[in-house]
């Protein structure tokens, strides 16, 4: 990863004070949907940006776009603004105090300022000139004036400090910032007041060559700080969060890496920290504090990439003694490097909204609470021929409670279609079983959900449904070779592709990909316009280079709908 990467995943959480938070849960997670924004964004801010007591969030992509949300967990599409400017960091708070949220952003080409007008939309940004590219920024009080100020750092090292832009009050602010030089260059920065001083203190996790730390900044009570100590931290930080992980009124820290899991730190109070514990992560990129469970005790969420080989979310439970449970993993995503927590759906429960860089996609993770969902992510029919039902995909409903669950009603919607084995109650630690069929009607994507009504929530519980029809007709829908001696070639295995629509389907490309591709070649007779009704035949044949199990898959890509249409392929090497 390059050191700008990496300092693109630098950041300070903002901790979501949730309030009406429901009975303790478990903390499930599910995804309900995702909302499309620009690729490579890097941070978001979460607010009600038009003031209908409903979570809308703000994205910094290439451009900044803000999305409103439904309050049922989905988003209205996204206003763009900074188009193509090359936005990297969003922070939101009310810079004129007209209880109207305003927006912040670190952008390529500086620093903007955006007010907000209440509604949902914002005026024209307003530039401020920064001596290098600003990487984040955040907000808050630091002079004691009662107005909020700016923290911005920078990705060149030549700007290896902090910088408080002051704010004058009335939506604008200082053209020239209050520079602190800081030991390294900051890789992430928390911020809250460690010393119980009244007075905002900063804490900097830095890296440099194979030094690894967090340097505390004290903060002086007029946009300043001094240094007052360092902690060794695992390689390459990317994030801070601030919070009180043991309820006594002393902030404590987590801090989240790349390499080293996420190290945990006590506050005494006076702005000296000790080590708690480290939870592993692997691939750390940010993480956020909040309460997941509903117990009053901070948890933490933490964004990772590769876990193993697979990108999603690390929810780790908080005992409320600074000590964590083992994390709990929710696959999602790509590459997913930030997230955020608020009440998205309205049911006074914490969700998580995660930011996916590689497809431009935010992804919001519902809080189920007793409900527990296997798998957790959305159900896909990749492909499916048009006028037939697919095999049934089983989506298993755990009860994770100390009480009966009670079920009012289970419903797909669109061309899906369930049954279940949940009855109307299921008792605490019972499962049930949800088998969900795909018929589509005509080429194409289609999408639907699952609701769940139940006494877990106030809002139902959804299970995301994609599947796409297709008049390519293909069987049979997987090859399995017989155990092969390696450096011999099997007898070959047929696919036959069939057109079955009323006109000709053209027939683009034909390939196998995967693990080990080259251990399944292919020849196929087919044409590139395959005439209505007719067939063709692609043979596969198994010649294993090594021992053990051996993948891969068969791709075509055609216009018949649901392409590439993915056969998969297996065999062992003996």
């Amino acid at each position: 990863m390059t050191r700008l990467r990496k300092v693109l995943c630098a950041t300070f959480l903002i901790i979501l004070c949730v309030a009406g938070v429901s009975a303790v849960a478990l903390a499930q997670f599910e995804t309900r949907t995702s909302a499309p924004t620009g690729a490579g964004h890097v941070a978001v801010a979460v607010g009600d940006f038009n003031r209908d007591g409903r979570l809308d969030f703000a994205v910094a992509s290439s451009s900044l776009e803000v999305f409103l949300g439904n309050g049922d967990g989905i988003f209205q599409p996204g206003a763009n603004y900074l188009t193509g400017t090359g936005a990297i960091f969003v922070a939101a708070a009310d810079f004129n105090q007209d209880g109207k949220l305003d927006l912040a952003v670190a952008d390529l080409n500086g620093l903007f300022v955006l007010i907000g007008n209440g509604d949902g939309t914002f005026q024209t940004p307003v530039a401020y000139t920064t001596a290098c590219i600003p990487i984040f920024v955040s907000t808050g009080d630091f002079n004691g004036d009662h107005k909020v100020d700016l923290l911005v750092t920078y990705s060149s090292g030549s700007c290896g400090y902090v910088s408080i832009f002051l704010g004058n009050g009335d939506g604008t602010f200082q053209q020239t910032p209050i520079n602190t030089s800081t030991l390294y260059n900051p890789a992430a920065t928390g911020i809250g007041d460690f010393n119980g001083d009244g007075k905002l203190d900063l804490a900097v996790a830095e890296q440099f060559g194979t030094i690894s730390q967090v340097e505390i900044l004290l903060g002086n009570g007029n946009g300043t700080f001094s240094s007052s100590a360092t902690y060794k931290v695992g390689a390459s930080p990317t994030s801070v969060a601030v919070a009180d992980f043991r309820g006594n009124g002393k902030l404590d820290l987590a801090v989240a890496t790349l390499s080293g899991g996420t190290d945990e730190f006590l506050g005494n109070g006076d702005g000296t920290f000790e080590f708690a514990s480290n939870t592993p992560t692997s691939g750390a990129l940010w993480v956020a504090a909040a309460d997941l469970n509903g117990d009053g005790k901070p948890d933490l969420a933490v964004s990772q990439f590769g876990n193993p080989g697979v990108s999603g979310v690390a929810v780790i439970l908080g005992n409320g003694d600074g000590t964590f449970q083992p994390p709990v993993y929710y696959p999602v995503g790509i590459s997913p490097e930030f997230v955020a927590a608020g009440d998205f759906n309205g049911d006074h429960k914490t969700d998580l909204l995660v930011g996916d860089y590689r497809f431009g996609n935010e992804i919001t993770l519902l809080n189920t609470g007793v409900v527990s969902f296997s798998p957790t992510k959305p159900v896909t029919y990749p492909f499916q021929l048009v006028g037939t039902a697919s095999a049934p995909q089983t989506v298993a409903l755990t009860n994770t409670g100390t009480t009966a669950l009670s079920i009012s009603s289970i419903q797909a919607s669109s061309l899906f279609h369930q049954t279940n084995t949940c009855g109307k109650s299921v008792a605490p630690g019972g499962k049930c079983d949800i088998k969900i069929t795909f018929k589509p009607r005509a080429p194409g994507k289609v999408a639907g959900t699952v609701s769940i009504s139940d006494s877990a929530s106030s809002k139902p519980q959804v299970i995301e449904l994609t599947g796409s029809g297709t008049l390519a007709n293909i069987s049979p829908l997987k090859l399995s070779f017989a155990p092969q001696l390696v450096g011999t070639k099997s007898p070959p295995q047929n696919i036959t592709l069939t057109n079955a629509s009323a006109t000709a389907m053209s027939v683009t490309l034909i390939y196998v990909d995967g693990t080990d591709y080259r251990d399944f070649p292919e020849t196929n007779n087919c044409p590139a316009s395959l005439n209505a009704g007719a067939s063709c035949t692609i043979a596969v044949t198994f010649d294993p280079a090594s021992k053990g199990s051996r993948t891969a898959d068969v791709f075509i890509k055609d216009n018949g709908g649901g392409s590439p249409q993915v056969i998969p392929l297996t065999g062992t090497g003996t």
